[in-house]
């Protein structure tokens, strides 16, 4: 391969396309981010993260080496034409209905078939369910009356990118990649060699799709299994933690998963649905996931039953710690303490919140503003509620200071066993 093929537009800088356009450009590649979000775009010309895992520094480096830059697609559609690469990281929610949205999918079809070129290889990232590159994107391309594999080339490769995670840097996770074509996988692995330590070609784009649902199919499954038995560890009087973290001594057959207020985040409550939905094409169903997805969906109501209990008169001063979906992250897609909030206020209670990464937030059409977490504010609430473990939080502050505390996530157990090593 030629050395001007070393770059590539990037269209959607969110949580995956910002570190993935960022990890390209630190190998050496140009890089252009497309994103329609003019917050976005104004931050990073000027320099600023809104992704914990993106730096400012890296960043001012890439933009300083000309290796980075940020604009909107018709800023950079001429660019586009330009780039043998380009891949597709939109976001793919949930309609209404529980339905795939593919809009954002689509949209970015139909702008990358109006400037398809000869020779460019067009490669789709976004969770989405088995068949939408062959169902749906394909036949956008194909309108420009260009052939697959021929005129032009198209792949799937899943993100598998787990923010805040510092024990795997992008470089080093598996990248499983896929072509609509061989000569297209061709193509595709050629790109992801570049920075992937280990990418791992499947038979087609199916298989890659179906890949990144089955992760999270599993993760749906195995968390909501040990919420639910946690649940029924409190009834039987049993130590739910150490009854895990015995069975985690087995070195074989045995994965822990931890318990929680819910699961949140884009892919784990969102992936089986869209498997769901592809099955219900064929008048099939999972009912592994119907059943996960209930026990996940019903973990807030757990939740503030257990914080009404915890209450003298089921009803006070509630300061819940934690919004985001997970630690050191600043997401706040399908978080269950969202769900948690506005339970608490519908039952009456007064609630105040604490999280590092979001100073405001909205509830039923009111703004919350964060707490400072001091001494007062902890007193003040008859209960604390631990939702999320940022790990930038004086957990034994907490502990020492609060009248009750909720602890959904097992912080202070894990904080005495330190304290007692």
């Amino acid at each position: 391969m030629a050395e001007d093929k070393k770059s590539v537009v990037v269209i959607g800088l969110g949580y995956v396309g910002l570190p993935l356009a960022t990890h390209f450009a630190k190998y050496g590649f140009s890089v252009i981010g497309l994103d329609k979000d003019p917050n976005k775009i104004e931050s990073l010309k000027e320099n600023k993260s809104y992704i914990p895992d993106v730096s400012d520094q890296e960043l001012v480096e890439l933009y300083n080496n000309g290796l980075f830059r940020a604009l909107f697609p018709e800023d950079g559609k001429e660019l586009l034409k330009s780039t043998p690469f380009v891949i597709v990281t939109v976001p793919t929610p949930l309609g209404d209905n529980n339905e795939p949205d593919l809009s954002f999918i689509i949209s970015s079809s139909n702008f990358i078939r109006d400037n398809l070129q000869q020779g460019q290889t067009i490669i789709y990232e976004s969770s989405t369910y088995p068949g939408t590159l062959e169902e749906v994107i394909l036949p956008i391309l194909e309108q420009t009356g260009k052939k697959v594999g021929k005129d032009f080339y198209l792949g799937y490769s899943p993100e598998r990118i787990d923010p805040s995670n510092t024990n795997f840097t992008l470089a080093s996770i598996p990248k499983v990649v896929s072509g609509q074509t061989d000569e297209c996988l061709k193509q595709v692995l050629w790109l992801y060699e570049q920075t992937f330590d280990k990418p791992v070609p499947v038979s087609s784009p199916k298989v890659a799709e179906m890949c990144k649902l089955f992760e999270n199919i599993q993760r749906l499954v195995n968390i909501s299994l040990v919420n639910e038995v946690f649940l029924l560890c409190k009834k039987l009087n049993i130590d739910f933690y150490q009854s895990l973290q015995a069975a985690a001594t087995k070195p074989f057959g045995f994965t822990p998963y931890w318990p929680g207020p819910g699961i949140g985040g884009h892919c784990i409550p969102v992936d089986p649905i869209y498997f769901q939905w592809k099955l219900n094409q064929y008048g099939m169903r999972s009912r592994m996931i119907e059943v996960a997805e209930e026990i996940n969906n019903q973990m807030p109501q757990e939740v503030v039953n257990q914080i009404k209990e915890s209450l003298p008169n089921k009803i006070g001063k509630v300061l819940l710690i934690g919004m985001a979906y997970k630690k050191d992250v600043n997401d706040l897609r399908e978080s269950p303490s969202l769900d948690i909030f506005e339970l608490l206020v519908e039952e009456g209670m007064e609630v105040s919140y604490y999280d590092p990464y979001f100073p405001k937030i909205t509830i039923k059409n009111q703004e919350f503003v964060s707490v400072e977490l001091s001494t007062y504010d902890i007193q003040k609430a008859d209960t604390v509620v631990i939702l999320t473990d940022h790990s930038t939080i004086n957990w034994k502050q907490i502990k020492n200071e609060a009248k009750r505390i909720v602890d959904t996530r097992g912080v202070l157990r894990f904080e005495n066993e330190e304290d007692s090593q």
